[in-house]
């Protein structure tokens, strides 16, 4: 065994380790932390296969990005646990359904296998690239002509989720004054001042004097 399969199990170990603590953490904190252990070790394991650039994007947009917003909001959230756990055995056979689909669909997978090729296969198909061929450059060719569509879809549920986040917690307060620059811009001079006319109020020591002539 060379030192290269030796990292992946090391890696794949950590991997399921933290996969599994996700799910099982009674603290959302430590969840969220187990998570990104478990990023940064997938991670590892596409960086000894090879794709550089789906391990780069998994640390820099979900490790460096998502993840740490995850954490902050889940710190700043006053999150009940026990209450959440009252309604787990409620809502236990709908989560079993689904993981029990999810599971078949993996076994199905697993089961047809992974095409595999020879040693001269592989040497036939390096022969065909150039020394510095990428592998994201073929990424980017594949993604942008094969699947376009798929892409453009992705991008209109991620715009419509953005928008629904914003939306849900977009809230105005009645009791509150908001500011509108456009009448701040369309204001004038006499706008600005009103001239409210009153009656003169006379001093106090003129008062009292005035009180102690006709007295």
């Amino acid at each position: 065994m060379d030192y290269q399969a030796g990292f992946f199990y090391v890696f794949a170990a950590v991997l399921l380790f933290a996969a599994f603590k996700v799910i099982t953490a009674r603290n959302p904190v430590h969840a969220v932390l187990y998570l990104m252990l478990a990023f940064s070790q997938a991670a590892a394991v596409w960086l000894l296969l090879k794709a550089e650039f789906l391990g780069i994007t998994l640390v820099l947009v979900y490790l460096g990005a998502v993840m740490v917003l995850f954490l902050f909001v889940v710190m700043m959230l006053d999150i009940n646990v026990d209450a959440m756990r009252r309604g787990f055995w409620k809502h236990f056979p709908l989560a079993a359904v689904l993981g029990g689909i999810v599971s078949a669909q993996l076994i199905a997978v697993l089961w047809a296998g992974f095409p595999t090729l020879t040693v001269n296969e592989l040497a036939a198909q390096s022969a065909m690239h150039d020394p510095d061929h990428s592998n994201t450059y073929e990424l980017g060719i594949l993604l942008y002509s094969d699947y376009l569509m798929p892409i453009q879809v992705a991008a209109v549920i991620l715009l419509v989720a953005m928008i629904a986040a914003i939306a849900l917690t977009l809230r105005q307060r009645k009791d509150s004054k908001f500011i509108d620059p456009a009448d701040q811009v369309r204001v004038k001079a006499a706008d600005r001042l009103v001239v409210v006319p009153m009656a003169a109020t006379p001093k106090a020591s003129e008062s009292a004097a005035g009180e102690e002539g006709k007295a």
